[in-house]
């Protein structure tokens, strides 16, 4: 399985990419890359003032090629398949009151 290096170091970024409208929840990552929906991925991710990554795996459920929509760079949502570390209530809790917000993020 491959496996993509995450790393953010600010909340605002993190805000763009994360995608809670999946059941477990998911993040948005840049790639010029190809892939095809349902293709499996391992995810290393390092949060915000974290210094250990957690590791999490998912499935693209998401594409968007370039030039697709307005000036979104092109990428792949990555929905989580197998969360043993809860990073998606890690990355809620750090988000907090910026998932209401109305700042546009890489997807919805």
């Amino acid at each position: 399985m491959e496996e993509l290096t995450l790393g953010f170091s600010d909340s605002k970024e993190l805000y763009r990419c994360y995608m809670p409208f999946f059941k477990n929840g998911g993040l948005f990552i840049r790639s010029a890359r190809q892939y095809k929906m349902g293709h499996s991925l391992a995810l290393s991710v390092t949060l915000p003032d974290s210094l250990e990554p957690i590791v999490v795996t998912g499935k693209v459920a998401w594409v968007a090629p370039h030039g697709s929509q307005s000036a979104n760079p092109a990428g792949i949502g990555v929905a989580f398949i197998d969360d043993k570390a809860n990073l998606a209530g890690q990355i809620e809790k750090l988000l907090g009151g910026m998932q209401n917000s109305t700042d546009p993020t890489y997807t919805m």
